[in-house]
């Protein structure tokens, strides 16, 4: 399932080169092959139909001991949100929410506009998502273990940047959970680019039934 598996420590590639600033980060899988077409299926055809698979494989993806007070989907501006039509990590974060018996949070809100991360080198993307969240209502999160769910985890600038902001709004513990996770010895803006150009209407003539 997965090429470059935690080490000893439960920590990925990611998580031992950036030091992250949230707790634990767990991924399904590597974000190539079949892993990756359903995800531009679901993200970029918008066949919302995978959501439900795709949000099984994130279950399988973390622990059985952990336990949560608040999950999150990582949110989206309204600008953005409408062009695509949805945000795929509500989607993907509404049934895991349900496994744990709560409601989805929107305690963390986009303040504005920022560029597709897809497109961005590492560095343009902490600036990128520089001041881009806040939390609606620091009581709700103060003290309390939170799960951060979004699709694909390439750098951890954005997940460290919520990460960032709820700690600094009192959270205790911040988690994050996606589908699959970018090896960072194959990180490059030469990728980045390519990537960019498989995101346009590649599956133009894909639609869900």
């Amino acid at each position: 399932m997965d090429d470059y598996p935690l080490d000893e420590y439960d920590l990925c590639t990611i998580c031992r080169e950036s030091l992250p600033n949230f707790d634990a980060a767990y991924s399904f899988g590597s974000y190539e092959g079949a892993l990756r077409k359903l995800i531009h299926l679901f993200k970029y055809a918008k066949v919302e139909s995978l959501a439900q698979p795709l949000s099984q494989f994130l279950l399988r993806a973390l622990p059985l001991h952990q336990s949560f007070d608040l999950v999150i989907a990582m949110p989206m501006h309204w600008r953005k949100r409408w062009e695509r039509g949805f945000n795929q990590a509500e989607l993907l974060a509404q049934p895991v929410a349900r496994r744990f018996g709560l409601q989805l949070s929107t305690n963390l809100r986009r303040t504005r506009y920022a560029k597709p991360q897809a497109s961005l080198t590492e560095a343009q993307r902490r600036q990128n998502m520089k001041d881009a969240l806040a939390v609606r209502n620091r009581q709700q999160v103060v003290g309390k273990r939170i799960l951060l769910v979004d699709d694909v985890l390439t750098t951890g600038a954005t997940l460290r940047a919520a990460a960032e902001v709820l700690k600094n709004a009192g959270a205790g513990h911040v988690f994050a959970l996606t589908l699959a996770r970018v090896d960072r010895r194959e990180f490059s803006a030469d990728v980045y680019q390519s990537r960019k150009e498989e995101l346009q209407p590649i599956f133009a003539g894909v639609t869900a039934d």
